[in-house]
């Protein structure tokens, strides 16, 4: 399983470690993933996700994974938040031909 944020995209990056004497060697940030299940009040589902805590906040942040979802370019997001995307604009088509 890749150390990527499903949501928001967000990898690993490589840096050093500076000691004292200014040595460098390389090392790496990971994100701080967690697994979580998400609602969407869309689809009225809940989707398991893995997300970064920065991502988690964003997505509180906007509203909800619905409201993520549809601002967040499709280039961030994984397969499988595509997926759940195509999802939400397919059940949201009929009820914005109907007003």
């Amino acid at each position: 399983m890749s150390r990527i944020c499903e949501l928001t995209g967000k990898g690993r990056q490589t840096g050093h470690n500076v000691s004292h004497a200014n040595n460098k060697t390389k090392r790496v940030f990971l994100p701080n993933l967690q697994n979580v299940t998400l609602m969407s009040e869309g689809l009225d589902r809940s989707f398991k996700f893995r997300v970064s805590t920065h991502g988690l906040r964003s997505v509180e942040h906007n509203g909800g994974l619905d409201n993520w979802l549809l601002k967040t370019s499709d280039t961030k997001l994984s397969a499988r938040a595509l997926k759940v995307k195509r999802e939400l604009k397919k059940a949201a088509a009929p009820v914005a031909a109907a007003a």
